[in-house]
């Protein structure tokens, strides 16, 4: 029986920088009330909302005021059963080479967010990110534990792998989560056992789920199983390059295949790499579609990996469905997007503790 303590009481949250909902879908997996999202892309709106059944407000998190939240969403100030989640956006902080210029604006809002923690002071607070974020110089991540302190917060914190909750996927992720409500919290544990991993054959290999497809097929079902079209050049790369993992070395040495900028350069041996079977797979980047933006080949068939492939990869459900005419703005939303089996493990462990302080 649920106790009736428990009936009359609803942990809820609000998910800031929600994109295409990531969070919002695994904690709705596990009861989680989600009130609604907040990000700055409307590209992501009629994907959020669809799919989770909460209100998408489409603000920059940086322009708004705290106090107006309460206006858009039904909240009150020091709610217990309230979690506000912070997953900003995160390329400023991360390892892969990129142009810093473009993400530099995003590289503080997580102070906006902290904002807004400060004003509302919830039950529980979750940010996740890149582990960059704990190392790069000039992160305002010490700040905001230091906001936590001062607010009475407790803490934890850990760099987690995804493929450790059930994604099949290498995807190393900074977690914080806290609490105001207890003395001690914890992150839940990492199921390092092989037998919990699941592979990409056993996420993808499903030929009735994920029927065989051709490069550039378009797919208009709920599925999405639509992939990007290959130019002849690189149709030809992935013909040379053997199945199960193979890579840009079985074709080095022939003069038409081989890229002038590695004929001299040995790394970044995952471009125009096919996944393996037996492992899972690495990190589901905005560019899984692309085959030359690392190992997003087909493990056997002669294509890259199709959207709901990723998405599958990144353990969103199968009738998650996302809106777009755009592959590129899809492959968007489902790279940036947090595992939402990742979610689901921090949410059940917020519960936990949530229960914890009903004494339920």
């Amino acid at each position: 029986m649920i106790d009736k303590r428990l009936k009359k009481r609803e942990l809820k949250a609000v998910d800031f920088f929600c994109g295409a909902g990531g969070v919002s879908c695994g904690f709705s997996q596990i009861g989680i009330k989600v009130l609604g999202g907040i990000d700055i892309d409307p590209k992501f709106k009629r994907t959020y909302e669809e799919n989770n059944k909460a209100i998408f407000i489409n603000e920059d998190v940086s322009n708004l005021e705290p106090r107006e939240l309460a206006n858009l969403l039904p909240l009150k100030r020091k709610d217990d059963d309230l979690i506000f989640v912070g997953c900003s956006p995160c390329q400023y902080y991360s390892n892969i080479k990129s142009d810093k210029k473009k993400s530099e604006g995003s590289r503080l809002l997580l102070e906006d967010f902290k904002d807004f923690v400060v004003y509302y002071k919830p039950g529980f607070v979750f940010i996740e990110n890149v582990p960059g974020l704990e190392t790069k110089a000039g992160s305002p991540l010490s700040r905001f534990k230091k906001s936590l302190k001062e607010m009475g917060y407790c803490f934890t914190q850990n760099t987690l792998n995804a493929k450790y909750f059930g994604v099949p996927q290498n995807r190393r992720r900074f977690i914080l989560i806290a609490t105001r409500l207890l003395d001690n919290i914890t992150l839940p544990p990492q199921k390092q056992d092989k037998s919990s991993i699941i592979t990409v054959k056993q996420a993808i290999g499903d030929y009735e789920k994920f029927p065989q497809v051709v490069n550039g097929y378009k797919d208009n079902s709920i599925l999405q199983h639509s992939v990007a079209r290959l130019s002849d050049l690189n149709l030809e790369r992935m013909r040379s390059t053997p199945i199960n993992g193979g890579n840009r070395f079985s074709w080095k040495n022939n003069k038409r295949l081989q890229l002038e900028c590695y004929k001299n350069h040995d790394g970044h041996s995952d471009v125009y790499g096919r996944l393996y079977w037996d492992r899972p797979a690495p990190t589901i980047t905005t560019r899984f579609i692309y085959t030359s933006t690392g190992r997003y080949s087909h493990p056997e068939q002669n294509r890259g990996l199709s959207l709901r492939e990723g998405a599958t990869l990144q353990s969103f459900p199968l009738d998650y469905h996302f809106y777009s005419t755009n592959q590129g703005v899809i492959a968007t939303m489902i790279g940036n997007a947090v595992p939402p089996k990742l979610a689901e493990a921090i949410g059940s462990t917020l519960k936990n503790h949530w229960k914890k302080w009903l004494n339920l």
